[in-house]
């Protein structure tokens, strides 16, 4: 089977690596997990995979290409899973071998220890995987995959400690970059986060004695569980016996979570530190609002991702919101044979204009980022062709000028628009009226940073707007990548 291949109109987006879930202490744990991951989907839907353990049968797993609807539900799959522990994962590839994935690739990886068996899903990204690989290679280690996760098994392999939390402290200690991981034993559910807490992870509890880690608040709702906390930026949570251990094997450590997940990768009916996704992307469309103000007849969102900040945008200047743009809920990848001609389609297979809304109006588009900024010119010109007077841009987060190495998909900085162009260039380039960013001091504001961005000591991690790396990308600059002059935090890392 040929793996998922995303629509064209997904390439001008930033991509999530992936989603995590886990469950244990109730009865087919591994449906609980399907459905977690099912609300997940938005984070990845290359492929994905489940492995659970029963007493009896001991450790089973499935791995498919596609999305968890077309898998994950069927009942003769879902039978070879039984048990009451369960951990699940959804894929969108980041590192590895992109667009030519194996099975081999689909998480979670499982390895088999003198001491019992293990499974690992990760969501993030090693950034000194390279070099990891390199030495465990030379040392006879041999990989199965082409992803930076499977490094994680093969130390554990080679750790001295007796049993396996030991045996995983051990290895996250080896590894750089972002990393929220789920394990599970035969009797035990591990959760850990990297010391910044890049990535999210969250735990929750079914019943008296079930619990549940999920990468969002939204994957608890869909299975009923109660939000307990999230896990902290440094901690391991080991679950057994429906009681909870928590250790922190990196020592003292200040979180720097992904502002991304606010802009666009969470679900916006998830909660993140406590506040509303759906209500931080309502008051980023107000910051706009603010900061960028125009005259205009109409305020419409590019869908889905743009729709809170522009009724916050909305809101804010008075100006009437409407649905000028239209998307297309059931675009399959079976859709149609994607020939040359329905290929230059482009995106009128996925949005189409409201043209009745849209005639003879001054319309603000509102949408989440501008990567590659092609999509944005297709927006424009379809908006144009329906006859609208103006095109104004306004865009709920700050100009992407350099790439994440922490887990999420982001083209080489030639490609990103922002890196090339100024605001004014990219206007031009793009063809419309007024194109304006959210700045960077009005995003913290609209995550509830009243002073806006701390330079010093900054809440967030904001590299792909600002080149501050919290962690130095060390395969990145093996290969050559140029960071920002001064770039105090990562060149102390580097250096370290």
């Amino acid at each position: 089977m040929q793996p998922f291949l995303a629509h064209p109109f997904d390439s001008d987006r930033l991509h999530e690596e992936c989603g995590v879930f886990g469950a244990i202490g109730m009865a087919d744990a591994s449906s609980f997990v399907a459905l977690g991951l099912h609300a997940l989907q938005h984070r990845g839907q290359e492929a994905g995979g489940i492995v659970a353990h029963d007493p009896e049968q001991g450790f089973n797993s499935a791995h498919r290409f596609g999305y968890v609807r077309d898998n994950f539900t069927k009942a003769d799959v879902m039978a070879t899973l039984p048990g009451h522990l369960a951990i699940g994962h959804v894929r969108y590839s980041t590192a590895g071998t992109k667009a030519a994935t194996a099975i081999r690739d689909v998480q979670p990886f499982f390895g088999e220890f003198h001491m019992g068996g293990c499974a690992i899903a990760h969501n993030g990204n090693i950034t000194n995987a390279a070099a990891l690989r390199r030495e465990l290679i030379e040392r006879g280690s041999i990989f199965q995959s082409s992803s930076d996760s499977e490094c994680i098994i093969h130390l554990m392999a080679r750790s001295i400690q007796r049993n396996i939390p030991e045996r995983m402290k051990d290895a996250l200690r080896r590894v750089e970059g972002a990393f929220s991981v789920i394990a599970m034993t035969r009797t035990k559910l591990i959760g850990v986060r990297d010391p910044l807490g890049v990535r999210p992870l969250v735990l929750g509890r079914v019943g008296d004695d079930g619990f549940v880690l999920a990468s969002e608040t939204c994957a608890l709702d869909i299975i009923g569980a109660e939000f307990i906390r999230e896990v902290e930026p440094g901690e391991m949570v080991v679950i057994s016996k429906g009681k909870i251990e928590t250790s922190r094997p990196f020592g003292p450590s200040t979180g720097r979570f992904c502002i991304f997940e606010h802009v666009y990768f969470s679900r916006p009916d998830s909660i993140i530190g406590g506040r509303s996704v759906y209500e931080t992307r309502r008051q980023i469309g107000v910051e706009l609002a603010r900061e960028a103000p125009i005259e205009a007849d109409l305020v419409c969102p590019v869908p889905d991702s743009g729709t809170p900040a522009a009724i916050g945008f909305a809101q804010e200047s008075g100006i009437p919101y409407g649905m000028g743009i239209i998307r297309n809920q059931y675009m399959g990848r079976t859709f149609i044979e994607p020939t040359d001609q329905i290929r230059n389609m482009g995106v009128r297979l996925k949005l189409n204009v409201n043209r009745a809304l849209i005639r003879g109006k001054r319309v603000i588009l509102v949408d989440d980022s501008v990567v590659r900024g092609t999509t944005s010119r297709k927006i424009k010109d379809m908006i144009i062709d329906a006859g609208a007077a103006e095109v104004h841009f306004r865009i709920a987060s700050p100009p992407t000028a350099w790439p994440c190495f922490y887990g999420v998909d982001t083209p080489d900085r030639e490609k990103l628009l922002a890196a090339n162009m100024s605001t004014e260039e990219m206007r031009k380039w793009i063809g419309v009226d007024s194109l304006s960013f959210v700045s960077l001091d009005g995003l913290y504001r609209a995550v509830g940073e009243k002073k806006g961005r701390n330079a010093k000591c900054p809440r967030y991690c904001d590299a792909c707007f600002s080149g501050d790396y919290p962690v130095a990308p060390f395969d990145q600059l093996e290969r050559g990548f140029q960071m920002l002059p001064g770039s105090e935090t990562a060149t102390n890392e580097a250096a370290e």
